[in-house]
């Protein structure tokens, strides 16, 4: 059998987006819940997910391929910019921003940040703004494992790390 890297290069990019959904299967023995991931494809013909969003996919009525069985539907939250459904307000970690806010005017910085200012959520540029200079989310990413002689489409590839 011979491995062609060029079909398993254009096999990257066939494929846009995988997700991994974290399900709970019920053991019948220990009376439990225990973790079980899924893998689903989904095509993303405009490209708008990245690494870490949280999205809704739905399920195609025809396959585009074998692997490829889902759609993306919608991005719910972008990584990083989880907004409460309820409250409709941002969230960092487990607090609400405004709470954040209220606690530094309350409560000032701490002693050994002198001079430093508080990250500001307002005048903070959306994600993607350094896309193709410092972010490389858009992109692919792999291990390079090989060197490849001058020529070969391979041969310093930027995505590589």
């Amino acid at each position: 059998m011979r491995f062609d890297l060029k079909k398993k290069h254009n096999l990257i990019f066939t494929i846009n987006c995988i997700f991994k959904v974290k399900c709970k299967l019920k053991n019948k023995r220990v009376l439990d819940y225990f973790p079980k991931f899924d893998t689903f494809f989904a095509h993303d013909p405009e490209k708008k997910c990245k690494v870490g969003d949280v999205v809704l996919i739905k399920e195609l009525p025809q396959k585009l391929t074998k692997r490829i069985t889902h759609s993306l539907s919608k991005i719910v939250h972008p990584f990083g910019d989880i907004t409460d459904p309820f409250t409709g307000e941002k969230v960092v970690v487990g607090n609400f921003r405004s709470h954040i806010k209220k606690r530094n005017e309350l409560y000032g910085m701490g002693e050994d940040s002198e001079g430093a200012e508080c990250f500001n959520y307002a005048d903070a540029p959306p994600r993607g703004w350094q896309e193709g200079k410092k972010d490389f989310t858009h992109k692919r990413g792999y291990q390079k494992w090989h060197e490849f002689e001058p020529g070969h489409y391979l041969h310093n590839d930027p995505t590589a790390s």
